[in-house]
């Protein structure tokens, strides 16, 4: 009997629309896994749906003016359409607003409260008279407990990025209405996580997880809590309970829910009503959960938890292959910052097999990765074109060309053929490997691998001199049939990755079915079959392709006034720790092989300091002799060229060859500045 395998990837929030960055987190990596399943005749089934509650959601609905339902309908939509455009291939595709989700989440609430797992407390919230509700932290503003700063989130200060409860703030009032709030009594429900450390801890101590998620996992366990699981709302999923009128769940507590409700709205569209509970009630079926970094402890620790106090044995995740993000040009993807890829013009210009394969070949699977347009151009130029497209066409050009367009049947093998053939074979055992542990990234590796393998065995065998010889004819079949069987490798191994490319040489190798109807194991060339002529698999990108892209960019740049996104916030307590002193330039002068950097001798009073600063590009050494600067006089040593830095010096301006330093002209060398 299979082993059943159950896939699902994080639901995506159905309050904004999703970008590359999260189809290379999440769910190319788990599309890939699953076509390759499938390939091997796995009985496999892939789960996902969009997450359609909680408080982001009201809040933008709300400055969008849309319903609430007309808001997640609408990126419901757009979302789909995308997954549809990246060939991103669900068995069910589901919505956390399904009738099918509310009962399965009501119940899980209601084991959880019987058992003993869930507790009831009356406390205060704020509360607006004026919109006669209780509003959730990310409707509130008001004056920091902490700095006073008057324009204070309801959840943390951007000033002194003091964090603390909504109900902390000084004169609270409402971000729609901006109406004073009050305070009153509200009830809620706790949920008792600290009661599943030990089992969380004994659970997940042998899971082959990377390191990253295993070790971040136990020390969230470490320090679990309970935790709040309602809030005063009326979009969610109702809390089943007598008094909680106005109540509903948490969108992190129903959310991870949807995968189960999902596979049970997939059993009942098929009309096989029970078969959800093949996958969910079979504790030898192999689940999933492909998440990006953010998403680990909801996947890691908290809905195993919930599915812990259940009264029903529904599966554990076994395999959490969580990724890390991927950047844009350096820079995280942000619609609301201008700094994103607009999807219709991309998909006018590129294919999906060209993006899925770039993503795959940057996965960010063990550090954050970075989408280069350039690199983009690189990648799929030198890889798809040169080796991939290369190989396949070349190959097929010559049997339409000098071999009547049929596949030679093989012959006699030499020593050099069967080196090729077990070389192959053992590239494909090795890409099953990777496809089988989620290393995505070594997958498209070993691919063109592969092609290269096949290109480096054409040149080296030489079939247009072969040709010419009537003694050769043999050796040309058996060059050419062996070419045949790598490209055959090269449609199947490929398929999971770029599957519209796969179909056009499985297609082009003679077979008129669906690569994915094949099972992989089946190797079998259709020999004297005539074949079509090749197509050309991939387009060369040309430079000005993707200088137009660039450009863009750049404009979306300008629009932001040329102004670098802040750095992450600071306490007063951090900044307190720097020392900035006034200090004065006794010698200056440029470091050997450096264009940017100066070596500066500094007396700041009670010492002399020496300090390598990268202000060579606008000022020269002797400009300096004697002028004030302001430095950092705590920072600790470190080499720069070779040559100790023992501070650093303060400059302002966009780049290195632009640069002004704050000259100070009254205060002696040692004094503070602060």
């Amino acid at each position: 009997m299979k082993k059943k395998i159950l896939v699902t990837s994080a639901l995506p929030y159905a309050n904004g629309p999703i970008h590359f960055g999260h189809i290379a987190g999440a769910y190319l990596p788990a599309d890939a896994f699953v076509r390759f399943e499938k390939l091997k005749k796995s009985d496999i089934i892939y789960i996902c749906g969009s997450d359609e509650y909680g408080v982001a959601i009201t809040y933008s609905a709300e400055l969008a003016k849309r319903s609430y339902k007309d808001h997640v309908d609408y990126f419901h939509n757009i979302n789909l359409n995308f997954f549809k455009d990246m060939d991103i291939n669900f068995d069910h595709y589901s919505r956390t607003t399904s009738k099918f989700h509310i009962k399965i989440v009501q119940q899980f609430f209601l084991d959880l409260f019987e058992n003993g797992y869930i507790e009831e407390r009356v406390e205060e919230h704020l509360f607006s008279e004026n919109e006669n509700k209780f509003l959730a932290d990310r409707y509130v503003v008001g004056t920091c407990p902490k700095c006073g700063f008057e324009e204070a989130r309801g959840d943390e200060c951007q000033r002194c990025a003091a964090s603390y409860e909504a109900k902390d703030l000084k004169n609270p009032r409402s971000k729609l209405s901006n109406s004073k709030l009050t305070l009153k009594l509200s009830k809620h429900w706790y949920m008792k996580f600290d009661m599943f450390k030990e089992k969380l801890n004994v659970w997940i101590k042998d899971k082959d997880w990377k390191d990253n998620v295993l070790n971040f996992s136990l020390s969230y366990i470490k320090n679990l809590k309970e935790r709040c699981i309602t809030r005063d709302s009326t979009w969610g999923i109702p809390v089943p309970l007598k008094g909680a009128e106005d109540k509903v769940l948490y969108v992190w507590f129903d959310a991870p829910i949807g995968y189960i409700s999902a596979t049970v709205e997939w059993a009942d569209k098929i009309n096989q009503k029970d078969k959800w509970k093949d996958y969910w009630f079979d504790q030898k079926t192999k689940l999933v959960n492909f998440v990006g970094k953010d998403n680990i402890p909801f996947h890691s620790v908290f809905f195993p938890a919930m599915i812990m106090g259940q009264n029903v044995p529904y599966k554990l995740v076994d395999d959490l292959p969580a990724n890390e993000f991927l950047l844009l040009e350096g820079r995280q993807f942000s619609k609301s910052d201008n700094w994103y890829i607009d999807l219709s013009s991309f998909f006018k210009k590129f294919s999906s097999d060209q993006i899925r394969f770039y993503l795959a070949y940057i996965a960010p699977e063990t550090h954050d990765s970075d989408f280069s347009w350039k690199d983009f151009q690189n990648v799929c130029n030198s890889e798809l074109v040169n080796k991939f497209g290369n190989f396949i066409y070349r190959t097929l050009s010559f049997i339409q060309n000098f071999l009547d367009k049929k596949i030679p049947k093989i012959s006699e093998m030499q020593e050099i053929d069967k080196k090729f053939l077990s070389e192959i074979n053992e590239l494909i055992l090795k890409i099953d490997e990777a496809y089988t542990t989620y290393k995505l990234k070594k997958a498209s590796n070993l691919i063109m691998e592969l092609a290269t393998l096949g290109n480096i065995y054409f040149d080296h065998k030489k079939p247009w001199a072969l040709r010419k010889e009537s003694s050769k004819l043999n050796e040309l079949s058996t060059t050419i049939n062996l070419c045949i069987k790598c490209i055959y490798a090269l449609a199947f191994t490929a398929y999971p990755i770029i599957p519209k490319a796969a179909q056009k040489i499985y297609n082009m190798i003679g077979f008129e079915n669906l690569i994915s109807d094949q099972n992989f194991k089946n190797l079998n060339i259709t020999e004297d079959k005539i074949l079509d002529e090749p197509k050309v698999l991939f387009q060369k990108i040309e430079d000005n392709m993707i200088e137009d892209e660039i450009n863009k960019l750049n404009k979306k740049e300008e629009n932001l006034k040329s102004f670098e996104k802040l750095k992450e916030e600071i306490t007063y307590e951090d900044f307190s720790k720097l020392d900035l002193r006034v200090g004065k330039i006794i010698s200056a002068e440029k470091v050997e092989k450096s264009n940017k950097l100066l070596k500066i001798t500094v007396d700041i009073g009670f010492e002399k300091r020496q300090i390598v600063s990268s202000i060579a590009k606008t000022f020269k050494p002797e400009d300096l002799i004697g002028k004030k600067v302001i430095i950092v006089a705590n920072l600790k040593t470190a080499k720069l060229m070779g040559i100790d830095s023992q501070g650093m010096i303060l400059a302002a301006g966009n780049d290195a060859a632009n640069l002004e330093l704050p000259f100070i002209t009254i205060q002696d060398e040692g004094s503070i500045v602060c």
